[in-house]
């Protein structure tokens, strides 16, 4: 009896057995979608404070590294990069930043309406945490 059991599964139909692998072409295929989106929306992403700059003839800076931005905007809102900042906040924040004081680069970025009386104190400030390169940035002039 035995064997008839036996015969009889291996005549009848087949039973179906799972698969131990994972076709991965479909992950793939939405990884690269997330790619090319992510891509495409990250230089979107980079938004800063918007100022309107003095126009000059100065050259245009090159430089690798990011650097270090200070904005004056026209009602007298001082930003450090892109968190807003009062004045008495100013210099904790840059020495938090280098505590010894820093060889880098402090740009400032002041709206053509702001005093020259502003710029200056701010730029007091600055040199007050330790920065002694600080830098003026303008837009070049439409030519």
């Amino acid at each position: 009896m035995a064997g008839s059991i036996d015969s009889a599964s291996r005549s009848g139909s087949r039973r179906w057995k799972p698969k131990a692998e994972i076709n991965i072409v479909p992950y793939v295929d939405v990884m690269l979608v997330l790619l090319i989106v992510f891509m495409v929306a990250a230089p979107l992403l980079t938004v800063g404070v918007d100022v309107n700059l003095p126009d000059t003839e100065a050259r245009a800076m090159t430089t690798s590294e990011e650097p270090l931005t200070i904005t004056i905007q026209a009602d007298g809102t001082i930003w450090l990069q892109e968190t807003r900042v009062g004045f008495d906040e100013l210099v904790p924040r840059l020495e938090a930043i280098s505590r010894t004081g820093s060889e880098a680069r402090v740009y400032i970025r002041a709206d053509e309406a702001v005093g020259y009386g502003e710029v200056m104190r701010v730029m007091a400030r600055i040199s007050a945490a330790g920065y002694a390169n600080i830098g003026l940035v303008t837009d070049p002039l439409n030519q």
